[in-house]
């Protein structure tokens, strides 16, 4: 039994916990901090280099550092690939454009393309859906103007403080260079935001008629040659959108069109980056019903 009235024991070390991710970062830094950028993307490299930070984390923090060093003219969607209302239009002349471009937000003009007097929101399209002939002119929201030099993590700041999510670029003449989003911005930081039209497991090809369909520019070409019973080539390209942007011998447009294999694509959705949906009609009668992709 232990002697109640012995000294107490000499009380035992600390066990060594492991540096937090803030301390290791630290150490790197020392014996002189960064004095500019390229110092802290110095750091940043070392700290990956020796595993401190993952891959996902580095290219975030990186992503971070480089909106500082970008313009809106860097990312912005150029004119002539903004996909726009016309504000004379009806409604139900308006309806399948919008549906075929997925976009949650649209430029509305006025006469001309350049004449830009606000921007129309998907969402609010939702309670007018009963009211076909109702104008666009009551639902469209103030637009909002930058010009192309204005710096990304501005432009995020005031995304932020003004909760849009969509502006119109003017170019240094006055006139409409383009527009950029939101997720243009955050892309840059966290890497391509992905929504449910980009899921890799659900369902990319559609049957629209007894001969043509509607596929995603995401389609993985393997699954689209099985679908179709063709050969695109799959060696350098995993989607039909980098096969296409190849044949054409750049980012699709919309309303492009291209022939191959015994099929029509037709660009029916895009925007500065890809094509996000396209239209496939068989030029050829299949050999068997078997060659019908069952989409």
């Amino acid at each position: 039994m232990p002697d109640p009235h012995s000294p107490d024991p000499e009380p035992r070390p600390a066990s060594p916990s492991s540096p937090s991710l803030f301390s290791r970062l630290k150490a790197l830094l020392r014996p002189s901090p960064p004095a500019d950028r390229e110092g802290i993307r110095a750091v940043l490299e070392a700290a990956h280099d020796h595993s401190i930070l993952d891959g996902e984390s580095y290219a975030m923090i990186s992503g971070a550092l480089e909106v500082a060093d970008k313009t809106v003219l860097d990312i912005m969607v150029s004119r002539s690939r903004m996909d726009m209302l016309d504000v004379s239009q009806p409604l139900a002349e308006l309806m399948p454009f919008i549906t075929e471009t997925g976009h949650s937000r649209f430029p509305v003009y006025e006469g001309d393309r350049d004449n830009i007097i606000g921007v129309l929101l998907a969402k609010d399209l939702l309670l007018t859906l009963s009211d076909q002939a109702l104008d666009i002119r009551a639902l469209i929201r103030p637009p909002v103007f930058i010009p192309e030099s204005k710096r990304l993590n501005e432009l995020l700041h005031e995304f932020r403080m003004s909760r849009n999510h969509l502006a119109i670029v003017i170019d240094e003449h006055g006139g409409i260079g383009g527009l950029v989003t939101m997720e243009d911005v955050l892309e840059q930081i966290v890497g391509d935001i992905e929504d449910e039209f980009d899921d890799a497991d659900e369902k990319t090809i559609f049957r629209t008629g007894d001969n043509s369909w509607r596929a995603m520019g995401t389609t993985e070409i393997e699954d689209f040659n099985e679908a179709f019973h063709v050969d695109l080539p799959d060696e350098d390209y995993d989607t039909l959108n980098g096969w296409l942007a190849a044949e054409l011998g750049h980012i699709p447009r919309r309303g492009e069109r291209f022939e191959g294999q015994g099929l029509a694509f037709t660009v029916v959705g895009a925007d500065g980056k890809r094509a996000r949906w396209l239209h496939v009609q068989r030029l050829t009668e299949p050999s068997s019903a078997a060659d019908a992709p069952n989409a």
